[in-house]
């Protein structure tokens, strides 16, 4: 099963915690027994990959429960249950969340900390309201997600408007940011080579061009597919000039045909479509430049080590 939510794992952490199991590394066992999680679910990093799913969420689950007063730090990474959370166990509830926790004085100092200034309007919101039901870390995920989903778009508006022979400029760019010809500009090479479909570009993966990438850009429109006569002229291409390694790009998108056919043929084709150039072009910063940066920070445990 999915690994659960933060408030579905509170009730679980706070019992833990009471028996004795003080860090998030002591309830992970238990957590995964109880849940039926696999090792394929305790394996499962947040989208930074610094960190498991179930350790952040757990950290979660232990942190607004502090905040609450049910539980307290006894030391370093280890945690406790207070006198409150005691006497919450003695009869326990259902489920504790943050409707739950919302009860308790401390938890509402913790919601009047956290608001934002100048945000009046959300003081008398309902609980619900006042705290979102993600993690820190999935609101930020979440948002990351829909601002690139945005750029990805205005990226391809951006390239659209780009002459052939400048978009085959850009795809060489991008190929040799993604590490190609060892990211040397003298390696990559725009090209007017003639022939079934055309070559646009070609990467030298060594110095002595021994070894090259042969490259294919069409500019189309979002609702024009490469389909698999185009893909068959590429490869004849690649077979006049004896090469074995190609990529195909393309703004729009290829068939299931010209898809069908490239995982056939004995060079190696890699397809490359819209969506897919302009995350690359996000990820390898090509066309795109940093506006704004955030670093989440976490206590660093070498630095407090006692060695």
């Amino acid at each position: 099963m999915p690994v659960p939510d933060y408030q579905t794992l509170m009730l679980p952490v706070l019992k833990l915690i009471n028996q004795g199991h003080a860090t998030v590394r002591d309830c992970i066992a238990p957590i995964a027994e109880d849940f039926e999680l696999s090792q394929e679910d305790l394996n499962e990093m947040l989208p930074s990959g610094k960190q498991t799913l179930i350790s952040n969420r757990i950290h979660w689950a232990r942190h607004y429960m502090a905040q609450a007063g049910l539980v307290e730090a006894a030391k370093r990474g280890h945690f406790q249950t207070t006198g409150l959370g005691k006497k919450v166990l003695s009869a326990p509830p259902t489920r504790i969340d943050n409707k739950f926790l919302g009860e308790f004085s401390g938890f509402k100092a913790f919601l009047d900390r956290s608001k934002p200034k100048n945000h009046s309007e959300t003081s008398n919101a309902p609980l619900e309201q006042q705290i979102n039901l993600k993690t820190p870390e999935q609101e930020i995920d979440s948002a990351a997600i829909q601002i690139e989903d945005a750029l990805a778009k205005e990226l391809l508006q951006a390239v659209a408007g780009l002459s052939p022979s400048r978009f085959e400029r850009l795809v060489v760019d991008l190929l040799l940011a993604m590490g190609y010809g060892g990211g040397d500009l003298e390696r990559g090479l725009q090209t007017s080579l003639s022939g079934d479909g055309g070559i646009d570009g070609i990467i030298n993966e060594d110095e002595l061009g021994l070894d090259a990438v042969y490259v294919q850009a069409k500019r189309y429109a979002t609702d024009n597919k490469v389909g698999r006569p185009a893909l068959n002229a590429f490869v004849g291409s690649l077979t006049g000039e004896g090469a074995t390694k190609g990529v195909f790009v393309t703004t729009s998108d290829f068939s299931r045909d010209a898809m069908d056919y490239v995982a056939r043929v004995q060079q190696r084709i890699v397809l490359i479509n819209g969506d897919r150039l302009a995350r690359l072009m996000i990820k390898h910063e090509v066309g795109v430049r940093p506006r704004r940066t955030y670093v989440l920070r976490s206590v660093d445990e070498d630095y407090f080590s006692d060695t």
